[in-house]
């Protein structure tokens, strides 16, 4: 399977062809770039990359295609883009989905035309750049909900390559855990470890839900913490967490589970899982609001443990003042206020938590620091 990507790689090398790379988290996007260019005649010239979602949104125009001096607060000098440095190379665009929809215009036109102009400027430039973008997100869902432009995607798709995840090709994870542990047995001059059959079956049948990542830091930590070289499966099982593919945090403790020492708060968890599923959550109230007339059509035309799912929801998310709130009388400006003070309160939290380090806050809501930046700033935070 991954042989097949690797083919397609070598084969489009030698095109000018833009590239786009899909993939989960972790599954190694950013490898394949490199193997883009190296193989490609434009080696020799400038290999940029460049993570979009960690540019915040006023100034990726900047950093992409330049600024003239004078065309903003604090442009001292006049800057030169990465598209403008990179000329006769290859820009590799990770997190592309992450672009502002004004940037994704100016990128467009680059793919369509080699053409830019530096902020702050009416001069017209050219550039002669090999685009590679890589996205961990289900693109054609995201043109749907309008965040990401149909024709760029269809330009920068012109050969797609899918990284399959780790676990739906078991036959390398033998070999990378070898490779990282020659690579880490170098590193830190020690011998490499090895693993037994047994402790080899496991690693092959676990989850690996965050792919060749997760597999590199779990064969750092055996290499440098256990002193036995030969690992056993009752070694290797304590650095192998819960391989479920369940994503959600859990909301309540278990019976016999002491959890008065940990991160999180029930209540803190519950803002999370707001924060992550607050549009579906509004998807599912407008589906709610467009069936219910009154509390009778409920339970005659929802299953009676769905209706007690759904008033649940309701009660979570509307105002406390009021006492009881019928579904069908929630309105939308009511439920957005609800949502963004929880929101507001949760992101405040975790700031507090990092003292007010945005990249580690960032990093823990699962989120850019573009749209870190945009929430702080929306919310009223630096002030």
């Amino acid at each position: 399977m991954l042989d097949r990507v690797i083919d397609i790689a070598r084969q489009v090398a030698a095109t000018d062809l833009s590239v786009l790379i899909t993939g989960e988290s972790g599954t190694g996007k950013e490898v394949f770039p490199q193997i883009i260019h190296q193989l490609s005649p434009r080696k020799h010239n400038q290999y940029i990359a460049v993570n979009c979602g960690a540019i915040p949104e006023g100034t990726i125009d900047s950093e992409l295609f330049g600024h003239e001096k004078g065309s903003f607060t604090g442009a001292h000098d006049t800057r030169k883009g990465y598209f403008e440095v990179a000329s006769g190379g290859t820009i590799f665009l990770d997190e592309v989905a992450e672009l502002p929809l004004p940037t994704q215009v100016r990128l467009l036109r680059v793919l369509e035309t080699g053409e830019f102009i530096r902020v702050g400027s009416s001069k017209v430039m050219k550039t002669d750049v090999r685009i590679v973008a890589a996205t961990n997100i289900t693109m054609l869902q995201h043109i749907e909900k309008g965040r990401f432009r149909e024709d760029l995607y269809y330009r920068l798709n012109t050969v797609p390559l899918s990284i399959p995840p780790l676990r739906d090709r078991k036959e390398d994870i033998p070999l990378l855990f070898r490779k990282f542990s020659t690579d880490f047995a170098d590193k830190y001059k020690m011998p490499p470890i090895k693993l037994t059959p047994e402790a080899e079956e496991l690693l092959i049948n676990y989850y690996w839900k965050g792919n060749v990542r997760q597999l590199k830091n779990v064969t750092e930590q055996i290499s440098v913490i256990e002193k036995n070289r030969e690992i056993d499966a009752k070694t290797l099982a304590p650095y192998l967490p819960d391989g479920s593919s369940v994503t959600l945090p859990t909301l309540f403790k278990p019976e016999g589970v002491n959890t008065s020492g940990s991160e999180f708060s029930e209540r803190e968890l519950l803002y999370k899982v707001l924060f992550e599923m607050r549009r579906d959550m509004f998807d599912l109230k407008k589906v709610v609001l467009g069936l219910l007339d009154n509390e009778e059509r409920l339970s005659t035309t929802i299953p009676q443990g769905t209706a007690k799912i759904i008033h649940r929801l309701n009660d979570e998310i509307q105002p406390a003042e009021k006492d009881k709130v019928q579904v069908h009388n929630v309105h939308k400006i009511e439920e957005s206020q609800s949502l963004d003070e929880k929101e507001k309160t949760y992101i405040k939290t975790i700031l507090d938590k990092h003292r007010g380090n945005r990249r580690a806050a960032s990093k823990e809501l699962g989120i850019s620091e573009r749209t870190m930046y945009r929430k702080i700033k929306d919310y009223h935070l630096d002030e």
